[in-house]
């Protein structure tokens, strides 16, 4: 899942790069306004952290701007502000939730995973796909109830597709969604990932669909 950022403090910015990367989410950072806005408008993010005190463009104005233009991406408001007139406010501009400062990373790191995993229309925190299962949580993964040991990579490459359940995934968007802005887009770093996955979870765990990318589906809705 690819993030992005959106804080002026120097410090807490990168306290939360950090830590989201630890994570395993790829994480792309800045602390000024009038970029933020060009990088929602061009780079799809699975979610995105955004301060309201900003230099040049305030974060309650990118967000309706965001929101008018027609970009869905959950958006969790970052903020000082906490009186429930700025939350409401907040809200109605187009927030899909508000945390104010001071926080635990704890906190913020459990209401991105039920926003991006409620933007995909899933309830539990716990992806079940045939005999494969994804915790979010702690980001376990078992097979037929045996834990399967995965790189970081893989992990994220498996639990996009499982948040996209049903959907066929080209490679460029995959890595789009994996990877942060500097990564080579015309790398083969996901066929390779593809091929150690379908290894280690059966071949049938992940399906080609010839000339147009990868998905995942549960047993009962693949094609005969």
């Amino acid at each position: 899942m690819r993030l992005l950022v959106v804080e002026d403090d120097p410090d807490l910015a990168g306290q939360l790069a950090e830590a989201l990367r630890e994570a395993g989410y790829a994480v792309d950072l800045t602390r000024d306004g009038e970029e933020a806005e060009f990088l929602g408008d061009t780079e799809p993010y699975d979610a995105v952290v955004l301060d309201l005190g900003l230099p040049n463009v305030d974060g309650m104005t990118i967000l309706e701007r965001w929101r008018e233009s027609g970009h869905a991406m959950p958006v969790l408001i970052l903020t000082a502000r906490d009186r429930w007139s700025d939350k409401v406010a907040g809200f109605d501009a187009g927030a899909d939730d508000y945390l104010a400062k001071p926080f635990r990373i704890e906190e913020l790191l459990a209401r991105l995973r039920a926003l991006i995993r409620r933007s995909g229309g899933l309830a539990s925190p716990v992806i079940e796909i045939g005999p494969v299962s994804i915790d979010t949580r702690s980001s376990r993964v078992t097979l037929d109830g045996t834990p399967v040991k995965l790189t970081g990579q893989e992990y994220r490459l498996l639990a996009y597709l499982a948040h996209n359940l049903g959907k066929v995934l080209s490679r460029t968007e995959l890595t789009e969604h994996l990877y942060d802005q500097d990564f080579d887009l015309d790398s083969n770093t996901i066929e390779v990932f593809i091929g150690r996955l379908r290894r280690k979870l059966g071949a049938a765990a992940i399906e080609t669909v010839r000339g147009l990318g990868y998905r995942m589906v549960r047993p009962e809705d693949a094609e005969s």
